[in-house]
């Protein structure tokens, strides 16, 4: 059974970010893909994304103080 993680409206919202948008934000921060946090691609939000090993997922979560705060995980095996 298949459990829709993206169907609470407390889930936060889940992207894969395109290749030069990826390229643009390690270069805003000057790092690597090793250095952000890791993702498993067996997490379901993953798999709900079709995401690929190497890809790079945003998740933005209501913050209280900044609106929408964003973050970002490196999708590994």
């Amino acid at each position: 059974m298949d459990i829709d993680v993206f169907s609470s409206n407390l889930s936060p919202k889940y992207r894969v970010i395109k290749p030069e948008d990826a390229a643009a934000l390690l270069e805003k921060f000057h790092i690597t893909t090793k250095e952000l946090p890791k993702i498993k691609l067996t997490d379901p939000a993953v798999k709900k994304l079709n995401a690929n090993e190497g890809d790079i997922i945003e998740i933005m979560r209501a913050s209280m103080t900044a609106g929408e705060a964003k973050y970002y995980r490196f999708v590994i095996k």
